[in-house]
């Protein structure tokens, strides 16, 4: 955290307080502070300071970098862009208003934002008549409810990974004789046109399992995981899909794919020796990618899991979207992340222009209206094509952190985070209220427009102030 940076951090402070089942003078007793310090602390009239943050870390075995992060809906900026919604627009709510709901009830604004995310989702669903667009919803609320890390899981896979890293150096090769051995599966690559559309497929019958051979080696070596991970963590998968408790089956088997995949993951890139690659080498991800024989994408979607508690790598959110703006995954992880949330994004954000960059790392320092500060990394992929006349898919994956956590990245070296040029970018523009902003397509929510046919601004958009 910068020293200038004031954390106001009541809702969590008192979250941590109750769950311990301690009341005002024992927690206060415990930080060596006055009860009623922690009272104004707790109503946030006043900032967490480092060296309490600390102790509470410590007293509750928290990473203490989630007190910048957890406000209530997204905190202020996340409850304004809910109720700039046409739906409250004869409120007219001002920010004091906010303030001091989110002061005085954090419970109450979250059950809000949440029954207001609910309606939207379901109201969404509705209109377009995307009836899987609900099981999608239900499974990445379950994962950010997770911060997508699954501890079980990874302690599994990391002590199967030191088991096959000493029968052989080459993690595919083990993996396939694991198959062999123990499950009585041999692994077969066969031709495109004789699997014209599908990547992977176990038959059974002849105990095989299929792959194309229009998978890359990175591939292949995640679906032989995969297969492991279907086999042998079944149980730990079992459970916290039990444990999910989704009245959607549709949403289980999304979730359990989630889960499966995850295990793979952690198997090519186990959890301890993973974190220490990051942390030696500034998080270079090709470096990365070469080290565990990972593809790009695996090592953006293993960033953001890795929050194991006393060995926390940074906390990384990632998005990936297609040419046309749409996201096909997201996740905030430990990031809480308002740029994850949105459905729409910032045309100024370098991720749209790493199109025109395939394979290139565009690190971008963005600015949210808020004057929050997220370091940035885009890059174009290309999917992967399942036969010959397939189209091959390309994706724009973007990796970000707070810029106050992106000093020890490799790609951040030389930049003034703090102070440093930024480009202002805001959460799509229904939810941006920048005035002159010349990329503006549509007017922000809730905000009156303004007619002046003697002049014109940068934006075709007028609209009234907060």
């Amino acid at each position: 955290m910068t020293a200038e940076r004031k954390i106001l951090a009541g809702h969590a402070v008192r979250r941590l307080r109750r769950s311990g089942g301690l009341t005002q003078v024992a927690l206060a007793d415990a930080l060596d502070i006055s009860p009623s310090y922690l009272n104004l602390i707790e109503k946030n009239q006043r900032p967490l300071s480092a060296a309490l943050m600390l102790r509470l870390a410590e007293r509750f075995d928290v990473d203490p970098r989630q007190f910048g992060g957890e406000a209530p809906g997204g905190g202020i900026e996340g409850l304004r862009r809910r109720l700039a919604d046409p739906l409250f627009a004869d409120l007219s709510l001002d920010r004091a208003e906010m303030e001091e709901w989110l002061a005085a009830a954090p419970g109450g604004v979250e059950a809000f934002t949440r029954a207001f995310d609910r309606m939207i989702e379901g109201g969404d669903a509705a209109a377009s008549g995307a009836a899987e667009a609900m099981p999608v919803a239900m499974v990445r609320r379950e994962i950010e409810r997770w911060r997508n890390h699954f501890p079980d899981l990874d302690a599994q896979a990391e002590a199967l990974a030191d088991e096959l890293r000493l029968a052989s150096g080459d993690l595919y090769g083990a993996l396939g004789e694991r198959l062999r051995q123990r499950h009585q599966l041999a692994i077969r690559i066969l031709p495109a046109d004789v699997m014209p559309d599908h990547v992977r497929r176990l038959d059974l019958h002849a105990r095989q399992l299929q792959l194309s051979e229009m998978l890359e080696g990175a591939s292949r070596t995640f679906h032989a995981a995969w297969q492991i991970a279907d086999l042998e963590a079944r149980a730990e998968i079992d459970a916290l899909v039990a444990g999910a408790a989704f009245a959607d089956r549709h949403a289980e088997r999304l979730f359990r794919r989630h889960l499966t995949a995850y295990f793979a993951a952690a198997l090519m890139m186990p959890y301890a020796r993973f974190l220490r690659a990051c942390e030696a080498s500034g998080y270079d991800l090709l470096l990365l990618q070469r080290r565990f024989g990972a593809s790009y994408e695996q090592v953006a979607h293993r960033l953001t899991t890795l929050q194991r508690v006393g060995a926390r790598g940074l906390p990384f959110f990632m998005i990936r979207i297609d040419r046309a703006g749409q996201s096909s995954k997201r996740y905030a992880g430990a990031s809480a992340a308002p740029i994850v949330e949105q459905d729409s994004r910032c045309p100024l954000w370098a991720l749209h222009r790493a199109f025109g960059n395939p394979s290139e790392i565009l690190p971008q320092l963005v600015e949210l209206e808020d004057g929050e500060r997220w370091f940035t990394l885009n890059r174009a992929t290309i999917g992967q094509a399942a036969g010959l006349r397939q189209v091959q898919a390309t994706f724009a994956i973007a990796l970000g952190v707070r810029a106050d956590y992106a000093r020890s990245l490799i790609y951040a070296r030389g930049l003034d985070l703090d102070r440093g040029d930024a480009q202002p970018i805001g959460l799509g523009c229904a939810a941006c209220t920048r005035s002159s902003c010349t990329q503006r397509s549509t007017p922000p929510r809730g905000r009156p427009l303004r007619f002046n046919e003697r002049e014109r601004g940068l934006s075709p958009f007028d609209f009234a102030a907060d």
